[in-house]
């Protein structure tokens, strides 16, 4: 990143992409739970940060006063638009933009993606073995490689592209927050790349060819509300974003996982001894390293809590935060992997709670049971470096493979 002006007041100059929370976002959310619930910060033309779960909850539920329309946190407005329906969408046109993408995430539709993505974890370890120096980085050769191919068999598309994908996801959700000719480019491309797939699927129905059932031809089978099928553009900006969404989001928390393994040996043994506990584990991972802090734009001069917050500016929804706020959960900065009352919010709260969520459950699930069969003793290796920005994760998990 671009070097920043230093935060000297959490409270009312904070900036999501400093150095300290990028490091530590934890203890800087539980000094501001305590001492001032809901931060404030004139950077980024004015945002709100509210650090505890009822707040959050209570403005992820409010889609009359705090609109999706803009969802991350920027010093500029990208000049080709950042839609990318439905999680960019207010009702009445998120109800069908969410609904058209429904069939694709539903239990029965990721079990059939199980078997395939258990060959790409052990073709991803076989690769990680054969080194001679049982050495490996979990993010790097395990953790991002997993969502990418899974979501390219979901989408139809070469999961060779694989390289091209992370690039555009570090672009428009690292580099792209401050810079807006990286966005733009990834914007660009992302578009010719999905029209191509688009228009290539509409010639061949337009010569007789059956339509599919995949999530290409739902989206082109879809329809608005008044009736008309959906736009072009709108199916491209929704592969766009089961792209995006469906790569960082994963292979962050695979990545979180494993690099809390690592630290944590008698976890990592009870899951090794105990793979039955690994589902229950995953949720608690899940919640303690969730990923993904969202935003709102305010439409309305509106109170929650005791706190005004003012028409035209912004609010991140740190759905982390929310997880460990202790009126919310007992214990909540200890991980407990048996942990039994577990109602976290890392998958979002309201009309835009993830329509991925069974696809990024089962991913994990895979990926750690194959790791931990595989792979049972390992250790930290190095220095462990994170994402900046609204989907936290880390980029680098250096392990030595005991």
């Amino acid at each position: 990143m671009a070097e920043r002006r230093p935060v000297l007041d959490w409270a009312c100059d904070f900036d999501h992409l400093d150095a300290a929370w990028v490091d530590d976002p934890y203890s800087i959310w539980d000094r501001l739970r305590e001492q001032c619930p809901v931060a404030h910060t004139d950077r980024y033309r004015g945002v709100y940060l509210p650090t505890r779960y009822e707040d959050v909850r209570a403005i992820a539920l409010d889609y009359e006063n705090f609109s999706s329309r803009q969802v991350i946190v920027r010093d500029f407005v990208p000049a080709r638009g950042g839609s990318a329906p439905p999680i960019t969408n207010d009702p009445p046109r998120h109800t069908n933009a969410r609904r058209a993408l429904l069939p694709a995430f539903t239990p029965p539709a990721i079990d059939r993606l199980v078997p395939r993505t258990r060959e790409i974890c052990n073709e991803l370890i076989d690769t990680i073995l054969a080194r001679a120096d049982g050495r490996s980085d979990a993010a790097l050769d395990f953790a991002q490689h997993v969502p990418v191919r899974v979501i390219a068999l979901l989408l139809g598309v070469p999961d060779s592209d694989g390289d091209r994908f992370r690039h555009w996801i570090l672009q428009q959700l690292e580099s792209g927050v401050e810079t807006s000719e990286e966005l733009e480019q990834s914007l660009a491309e992302m578009a010719d790349y999905f029209g191509e797939l688009v228009a290539a699927r509409q010639r061949q129905v337009a010569a007789g060819a059956e339509p599919g059932s995949d999530v290409v031809a739902q989206l082109m089978q879809a329809r608005y509300e008044d009736g008309t099928n959906f736009s072009t553009t709108h199916v491209v900006n929704s592969l766009r974003l089961l792209l995006v969404a469906g790569i960082d989001t994963t292979w962050s928390a695979i990545g979180a996982a494993l690099w809390h393994l690592a630290r944590v040996p008698a976890d990592r043994a009870r899951l090794v001894s105990e793979p039955a506990l690994i589902p229950t584990a995953i949720e608690e991972f899940l919640r303690a390293y969730a990923p993904v802090t969202m935003a709102r734009k305010i439409k309305n001069d509106t109170v929650i809590g005791s706190c005004r917050y003012h028409a035209g500016e912004m609010v991140l929804l740190p759905f982390p935060a929310a997880n460990r706020d202790p009126d919310f959960i007992a214990d909540p900065n200890k991980v407990v992997i048996d942990r039994k009352e577990n109602r976290h919010a890392t998958f979002g709260l309201g009309i835009h709670r993830c329509i991925g969520s069974n696809l990024a459950r089962m991913e994990l699930k895979v990926a750690l049971e194959e790791w931990l069969r595989r792979i049972p003793e390992f250790s930290l290796d190095g220095v462990v470096t994170w994402s900046a920005g609204q989907v936290r994760g880390p980029r680098r998990v250096p392990l030595k493979l005991n």
